[in-house]
């Protein structure tokens, strides 16, 4: 299953084990929230509704930080932008854990936001560009998985913290011990090295005097379409997602009526399966083509969402329900890293994943806020009618993004044509090197 990874070259090696630490921080990061919820809750007397709004910031913010962090890619180069939003993230998740009120919490989750929406959008052009077609899909989908090892870390800790430490004080251990494994991927990354791809693309823009593409060019009649279908298909992917996750140990808590440290250990069984249907998913779609892999899984979606949240799961059963979870809602994720890195053309590929990923990042960033506020007291909903509705309605836009998108399994991003501004187009769409 993993032969693919021993015939990897140095610098792809090290560029794959960069981008996995990179990316199981980020979810550590966002996943540590969705513990502190009930605390928070008890501790500041928050609503539902503030406390999905806490998790919605931060998404919304990461969605203009990677919108930026692509633009600056193009720019700066890949792995550059990637050291400086880890850096950005780490300080302001340490912030975190010093907050003193919901005001102050809010604003440090802002920050950190747009610094883990950036690393996402450096590290997925940086693996997707320096991987050989062959394995393109493998690789990124793998690193994808490390979104699970940072979802497990997260239920560890809690579980540990929140028997060893009194609530007030382990939800700010949680923050803090939560950046610690960011020092062990700038010691990766110290030897990548930005792929040659880009670095060629680069200098053959230069020899037609324009080096520097205007990253608003994916808004260009001949990238609009792939820019309007991508980030359809990143908001299907993502909004329902983000309802689930930041909401499933609440809803085990309250609904079920789980300990804190039972909580811990069923999403421990939720971050396994995501991570089996990660690698799963990462090898189909080298297999089978981006394109189905969407498919099959917002079926699975469709069906196993209800499934968990309805029927009357036995408590011993439920932490097999928890991995099938688990399964289908990140292994559709695998498919999207090398997808929207074959779709876009050189000059603008960071700009354009950072965009397309993030918008659906940001737009799909209001349902676990919609979710918070339909299951209030008083609201219209309970928590399992809105974790139903907003879990499983995000895939509708999945089925009609792929439905007009190409397949582009196994495409050499080397002999695919890049975007060069021609002399009519407008100044305001090219900048030339001058």
């Amino acid at each position: 299953m993993f032969s693919w990874f021993r015939s990897l070259n140095p610098s792809e090696s090290r560029a794959f084990y960069a981008c996995f630490g990179g990316w199981a921080i980020d979810a550590l990061d966002t996943q540590i929230y969705s513990f502190l919820i009930p605390v928070l809750i008890a501790s500041w007397h928050m609503t539902r509704g503030q406390a999905g709004l806490l998790g919605t910031s931060a998404l919304i913010s990461s969605a203009l930080g990677g919108w930026i962090a692509g633009m600056l890619c193009d720019r700066l180069g890949r792995v550059l932008v990637m050291k400086l939003a880890i850096a950005w993230f780490v300080v302001f998740t340490i912030m975190c854990g010093f907050a003193n009120s919901y005001e102050q919490l809010l604003v440090a989750r802002v920050l950190s936001g747009i610094g883990f929406g950036g690393e996402w959008a450096a590290g997925a052009v940086l693996i997707g560009e320096i991987i050989r077609p062959e394995f393109r899909g493998k690789a990124v989908g793998t690193v994808q998985s490390a979104y699970s090892v940072g979802y497990a870390a997260a239920a560890i800790m809690s579980s540990i913290l929140f028997s060893l430490l009194p609530p007030e004080h382990a939800w700010r251990a949680m923050f803090w011990l939560g950046v610690v494994p960011a020092v062990f991927v700038f010691i990766a990354l110290r030897k990548v090295k930005d792929p040659e791809i880009f670095l060629a693309a680069k200098r053959a823009r230069a020899e037609k005097g324009a080096a520097h593409v205007n990253p608003l060019m994916i808004f260009h009649p001949s990238v609009l379409k792939i820019t309007i279908l991508t980030a359809l298909l990143a908001l299907g992917v993502q909004a329902g997602g983000y309802a689930l996750t930041l909401w499933l140990p609440t809803f085990l808590k309250t609904v079920r009526g789980f300990t804190p440290v039972m909580v811990g250990y069923h999403m421990f069984a939720f971050t396994v399966g995501s991570f089996i249907g990660f690698l799963v998913a990462a090898h189909l779609s080298d297999a089978l083509g981006r394109r189905l892999i969407f498919l099959l899984f917002a079926i699975g979606n469709g069906i196993m969402i209800p499934a968990f949240l309805y029927l009357p799961i036995g408590n011993e059963a439920l932490f097999v329900a928890d991995a099938a979870l688990g399964f289908v809602s990140f292994g559709i994720y695998s498919a999207l890293g090398p997808y929207f890195t074959e779709l876009f053309p050189s000059a603008v590929r960071a700009s354009g994943q950072g965009f397309s990923y993030n918008f659906g990042r940001g737009i799909g960033a209001f349902f676990p806020a919609i979710v918070g506020l339909l299951s209030s007291t008083g609201g219209l909903l309970s928590l399992r009618d809105a974790l139903a509705i907003a879990g499983t309605g995000g895939y509708v836009f999945v089925l009609i993004a792929i439905a007009f998108l190409p397949e582009t399994r196994g495409r050499d991003l080397g002999a695919a044509p890049d975007l060069v501004p021609e002399a009519g187009t407008s100044a305001a769409m090219r900048e030339s090197t001058s």
